[in-house]
């Protein structure tokens, strides 16, 4: 019974440790991702007219659409190169709750069309050595571009430059930190000549609407020529990434749980051949082998009801722990969270305990036979 109950709490822990971690996952890309994402389906850009975007604003559970325009560049600062992914975002780009988790220094703002500034994620511009407070650097940033004649020496028309202020840092996940960096999306589209043409659009859902049904509703109303995301799916291989693993883990787990149930079936196969005589008297008495099945799987039912229910409490204890005190550190030195974080999903414990059940009276079933075969005639 003690074995089975530390399997189940072994399982409870583990799997609430994985969707802790799915959920840390989420709510960090929330902080810089939008809850919907509009992307063509085929070609890296496309055309937004305001009729059109007036249109796609009237869609209901619409509450704020910001334009994008992203793409690789290098950057530029007092002689420090770095490539990275340049976002270009309209001016309601922080009505979308940005950097509500992670951490954040210097303005929120991304300057005006005079002095354009932009916001360097950590990692940028750790790489870049770039410097809040050194008013008088800017930040170049030079995009590559078709030459206006193939036998052109003039390197100038090789590539189109900018210069934009560096305003503040953010730090968020680590691949966004080392990745990106934000700029005005007016200053960006000038740099790249894309003038109406947007490489995705950003949806923020009004708060009485679901953002399933924002979502079925915005594809409906766009056709099949643009794939519309949500947060997930924006990071689909991340999140099916942590699942698989939460799902091997639980195999992993579940055989380990296999092989203890082993305990129960020798226990029960030593108490039939110590009991032969006994259940040779009742079989003499009159009772019928699946009596004698019945009492051996109802003992197997008792170790199993009894071990899973002493794990769930166990466990859900142990996750409680973990949630309020941050028992075990994750050893890391993580911006975000110092210790392991735990949800406890409630269809994993039924799932677990259904597991543990089956496994146990499994491993009972063949004791419960070979009693059921005690011969009264020998035995007596």
């Amino acid at each position: 019974m003690v074995g089975v109950a530390i399997s189940t709490m072994a399982l409870v822990a583990v799997m609430s440790v994985f969707n802790g971690l799915e959920d840390l996952i989420r709510g960090l890309f929330s902080s810089f991702d939008s809850e919907l994402q509009i992307t063509p389906t085929s070609g890296k850009s496309f055309l937004v007219t305001e009729e059109w975007l007036d249109a796609l604003s009237k869609v209901e559970g619409v509450e704020v659409i910001t334009e994008v325009i992203e793409d690789n560049a290098l950057l530029e600062y007092q002689g420090n190169q770095h490539v990275a992914r340049v976002k270009a975002v309209s001016d309601n780009y922080f009505e979308h709750d940005r950097f509500s988790k992670g951490y954040f220094w210097g303005d929120t703002t991304l300057g005006d069309s005079l002095r354009p500034g932009a916001l360097l994620g950590r990692g940028v511009a750790f790489a870049l050595s770039a410097n809040l407070d050194d008013i008088n650097s800017v930040l170049n940033i030079y995009y590559p571009k078709a030459p206006k004649s193939a036998a052109s020496l003039d390197p100038n028309q090789l590539y189109a430059s900018g210069q934009v202020e560096p305003r503040g840092f953010f730090s968020i996940e680590q691949g966004v930190d080392n990745e990106y960096v934000l700029v005005p999306l007016d200053f960006f589209k000038e740099l790249l000549d894309y003038g109406q043409k947007r490489t995705a659009l950003e949806l923020k859902v009004a708060p009485e609407y679901s953002i399933s049904s924002v979502q079925e509703a915005v594809q409906l109303h766009l056709g099949a020529d643009f794939a519309v995301k949500n947060a997930d799916e924006q990071h689909a291989t991340l999140i099916r990434t942590v699942k698989l693993e939460k799902l091997f883990v639980f195999l992993t787990l579940t055989f380990i749980l296999a092989l203890a149930s082993f305990n129960i079936f020798f226990s029960l196969s030593m108490l039939a051949i110590e009991k032969k005589k006994d259940l040779a008297v009742l079989k003499a008495m009159g009772a019928k082998n699946a009596l004698i099945r019945g009492i051996f799987l109802k003992q197997g039912a008792l170790v199993a009801f009894s071990g899973a229910l002493l794990g769930l409490v166990l466990g859900l204890l142990l996750v409680g722990a973990q949630e309020k005190f941050g028992l075990i550190s994750l050893g890391i030195a993580s911006g975000v969270v110092d210790a392991y974080p735990v949800r406890v999903h409630w269809p994993d414990l039924a799932w677990i305990s259904l597991v543990v059940v089956a496994i146990t009276l499994a491993a009972s079933w063949r004791p419960a036979w070979i009693a059921a075969q005690v011969d009264p005639v020998k035995e007596l």
